[in-house]
């Protein structure tokens, strides 16, 4: 009975239904966010130890929002022109050569902070390639009904490494030596694209006839403007990451000022939301089969609005941590179903396309968010960009409350996705 234990564990978290090829794409994102969540941390204090000025500190967050900007969308038609696990492979090898150069240049002493906003540009880059082909592998994967609890323990991964595990490990590298974590970052990314390499797609793709990329691009966005409910699930996360973008860019600041917390404070505000998520990838199963995906949206969005109203009024530490804990849960749950509409909804060659759109809105919102925050809690106080928050979540969800069931609808009527494995 003891020795079951582990295979029954294993069984919770990824049921054999789900595949050998999933738990292979699992493992690597486990491994690749390993990776990631140790350069989270070290990454800024690299750039903090190559410069003290700050605007160029603050370039080093533009070097990774300006890749999806720029190649989103393009990043997309590629996946779905090309073979997405072998993009995913290539991407995470080029992204731990640039690493290898990184940690040669750290180990040296030739590291300068034009070399790191490089680095920091193409990583990126590599990243916004990566995540447009391996985000549309998994309806290929399992079955339609299983991209729910599928998203959620590939999402639940991210949390548990990349917000709460690797970050303090990344920074006890650095302490130890400067180049560690990237090394550690590099070969986690070998790794990853190893076991990527071992997926096996279950369908094989009809492609048509190339008519060249920019018109390829411009074939997926036409798709998401002419079909109702993804173009407002689109416009729902750009224009909600607007206010939290507004929001969240002082969050540090409001720490201190509004809630008398230091530095571990505002980790501790981080971890919040983390544990929230990580609660959120436990519920999902259980909320998905008693509550339509509409009905969840709604909830979850009265839940950000609310999270802007609390963080606005408080001044206690509990109540602001105990808050994010919720909203964690909400953030985990809403993220998990808007991809898992997209999966369903979207045609299989579109889906790099329209998924880059998808990541254009969510980095363009918050760059349009992020000084609108700083602006407000210059001119108004600490608590202004909450208070933009919550009054433009409260507008958006009156606006939007009716489209919600039709978004957790769309694409629900859809033939199943092919559960026999037939190579790539």
């Amino acid at each position: 009975m003891v020795q079951d234990i582990p295979r029954r564990l294993v069984e919770i978290v990824v049921p054999a239904r789900l595949g050998r090829s999933f738990r292979f794409l699992l493992s690597a994102t486990v491994i690749n966010n390993v990776g990631d969540g140790i350069a989270l941390s070290a990454g800024p204090l690299l750039v903090a130890s190559a410069t003290r000025d700050p605007l160029l500190v603050s370039m080093a967050l533009l070097s990774e929002y300006l890749p999806v900007l720029l190649f989103g969308v393009l990043g997309g038609a590629i996946a779905d022109r090309f073979d997405r696990r072998r993009l995913v492979v290539i991407a995470n090898l080029g992204r731990a050569i640039v690493l290898t150069a990184l940690v040669a240049t750290i180990a040296s002493g030739t590291v300068n902070i034009a070399l790191v906003l490089a680095a920091l540009f193409i990583l990126g880059t590599a990243e916004t390639f990566a995540d447009s082909a391996s985000s549309t592998l998994l309806p290929s994967l399992v079955a339609r009904e299983d991209l729910g609890i599928a998203n959620a323990r590939l999402q639940g991964g991210f949390l548990l490494t990349n917000q709460l595990v690797a970050p303090p490990i990344g920074a006890f590298l650095f302490a130890a030596g400067m180049a560690l974590p990237f090394a550690a970052n590099a070969a986690a990314f070998t790794l990853g694209a190893l076991l990527v390499s071992r997926v096996v797609i279950s369908s094989k793709r009809e492609i048509a006839a190339r008519s060249g990329l920019r018109a390829e691009m411009a074939e997926g966005i036409r798709w998401l403007i002419a079909h109702p409910p993804m173009r407002t699930l689109a416009l729902t996360i750009f224009a909600f990451n607007v206010t939290f973008g507004a929001a969240w860019s002082v969050l540090v600041l409001y720490a201190g000022d509004r809630l008398g917390m230091d530095e571990v404070g505002f980790g501790l505000l981080i971890t919040a939301t983390a544990v929230g998520g990580l609660i959120g990838a436990g519920l999902y199963g259980r909320l998905e089969r008693r509550f339509s995906l509409g009905q969840i949206m709604r909830a979850g969005l009265i839940i950000e609005t609310v999270t802007h109203l609390t963080l606005a009024l408080t001044t206690l530490p509990a109540v602001a941590l105990a808050m994010l804990v919720v909203f964690g849960v909400h953030e985990f749950v809403w993220g998990t179903i808007a991809t898992v509409v997209r999966q369903r909804a979207v045609p299989d060659a579109l889906l790099g396309r329209v998924g880059g759109v998808y990541r254009v809105a969510i980095v363009g919102g918050l760059v349009i968010g992020t000084p609108i925050g700083g602006l407000l809690a210059r001119t108004f106080g600490i608590t202004a960009p909450f208070w933009f928050g919550f009054i433009g979540s409260a507008v958006l969800v009156v606006v939007l409350w009716r489209e919600f069931l039709l978004i957790g609808h769309a694409g629900a009527v859809d033939g199943p996705a092919p559960d026999r494995p037939v190579g790539t």
